[in-house]
């Protein structure tokens, strides 16, 4: 994965990946044991909404503040302490004596899942070298895909004997293995540097890198970086409008990963299927379907974004997603009753998480955590992520009332509409950043080049 990192580089990016694992188990989880929450609490479906979306508003206060979190404690302190909420909110939910007391504790998950979902990404990118960065935060969204496949069959398992409190509670494990895992990492060099701790940021980089030749020049190009501007963060923003271009193009990009429909079908996946007619058990095994095809295509993305860019996945990613919601969307039209008609939905529905997977996925997180500049990262990547979860937000608490509105298929047809809109957004604006440093991303940025112009500009 690059010449230059070091097996130890390497080691430290799956760690801080492991926060992906809670991000995706945390977000499947809900869709297996919704229906059972609603029998024995008596719910009605506005209260699912909640109870579903009220994670989404913790995220969102969580990446809000993770910002000023990471920037004071470092990116490893910041994920230390959503280890810790990860394991409280876990034992409130499968604790819960009430929906209220539920949706609580899935405000503390949310507050675990938006720190390190703005944490994580920005640790791997700031200690892997160019070459592999793609793929190591790719890396990252893999986990999460599997965290959501995993969430998906734990709940199968459990499904038969309606034991809900088990499939939130089982969650304790691997938030306890993701707190042991960040104990072992250390520090950023560029936080570091950001602190004035030249030294230690010394001895990080050498270790991080095969070479002390290549780590020193390192060094020294993220010096000469910080010295270049003296604001930072909010002060960057307000002096800066090539900053607040990044800035904006990070939480456009997230706020069309979002209005792609994923979450719909990882939040609600047994509701669509039962929409087309599926039993109860066959919804949530196909729901497990979608959880597979999601994990094994974002090992895709991680093998061919570094070898053939982002901006030519993501392309492709927003037109497969576009002609498979097409698909959902006439099939509903048709009312999915035959059992080749409901066979013909599910191949759309993995499709689409095929197409989500190998683009709109990994690639938003791995473009936003590159575009920002050294001193307005913790800045711009917390606009963006905190732009995600209120996104997710919007579309997980009013899904199943748009659903009721405009009916199921016509719901899909306006997701396929915005999927097409989306290739448009990343020719017009997203750069091909595969094989550039951030050092040179930034300093093109500042140089006004066009969005679409700070990676390679040759690129297609």
């Amino acid at each position: 994965m690059g010449s230059a990192s070091t097996g130890r580089a390497i080691g430290l990016g799956i760690l801080a990946a492991l926060a992906g694992l809670m991000f995706g188990l945390d977000t499947g989880v809900v869709a297996g044991a919704l229906p059972f929450i609603a029998t024995d609490f008596h719910i009605p479906a506005r209260t699912e909404e909640w109870i579903v979306s009220s994670m989404m508003a913790g995220a969102a206060f969580g990446s809000l503040v993770a910002g000023s979190i990471s920037a004071r404690f470092g990116r490893t302190g910041a994920m230390l302490g959503s280890a810790l909420l990860f394991l409280a909110g876990t034992a409130a939910c499968a604790l819960a004596p009430s929906p209220a007391f539920l949706i609580g504790g899935r405000l503390v998950l949310g507050l675990a899942v938006g720190v390190a979902a703005f944490a994580a990404p920005l640790y791997i990118s700031e200690i892997t070298v160019e070459s592999a960065r793609g793929a190591m935060i790719s890396f990252y969204q893999l986990m999460v895909s599997f965290g959501i496949f995993a969430a998906f069959v734990s709940d199968s398992l459990l499904a038969s004997g309606g034991h809900w409190r088990w499939m939130l509670g089982v969650m304790a494990v691997p938030a306890t293995l993701f707190l042991l895992g960040v104990l072992f990492l250390p520090h950023t060099p560029r936080w570091l540097m950001m602190q004035g701790r030249t030294e230690r940021a010394r001895s990080v980089l050498r270790m991080l890198r095969t070479d002390n030749d290549v780590a020193e020049s390192e060094l020294q190009e993220i010096q000469a970086r910080l010295n270049q501007d003296s604001h930072k963060g909010f002060a960057l923003f307000r002096s800066s409008g090539n900053f607040r271009r990044s800035v904006l193009l990070g939480m456009v990009l997230q706020v069309m990963q979002q209005l792609t429909g994923i979450n719909v079908l990882m939040y609600y996946a047994p509701r669509v299927f039962q929409a087309a007619h599926f039993g109860t058990s066959a919804a949530v095994w196909a729901t497990t379907l979608v959880g597979l095809t999601n994990m094994a295509l974002t090992g895709v993305a991680i093998v061919f974004v570094d070898r053939w860019g982002r901006r030519p996945l993501l392309v492709l990613s927003c037109l497969i997603a576009a002609i498979s919601m097409a698909g959902v969307g006439v099939l509903l039209l048709s009312g999915a009753q035959s059992f080749s008609t409901q066979l013909a939905l599910v191949g759309f529905v993995l499709l689409f998480v095929a197409g989500f997977a190998i683009g709109e996925g990994p690639l938003v997180w791995t473009l936003c955590s590159e575009v920002q500049p050294t001193r307005g990262r913790d800045f711009g990547i917390g606009c963006s992520t905190v732009t995600n979860w209120a996104a997710n937000w919007l579309v997980s608490n009013t899904f199943l009332t748009l659903m009721a509105a405009l009916g199921s298929a016509h719901t899909f047809l306006l997701f396929a509409l915005l999927n097409g809109l989306f290739i448009v957004v990343t020719v017009l604006f997203v750069p091909e950043t595969r094989g550039v440093s951030l050092e040179t991303i930034e300093a093109r940025l500042f140089a006004g080049k066009r969005l679409r112009d700070l990676g390679q500009t040759n690129a297609r």
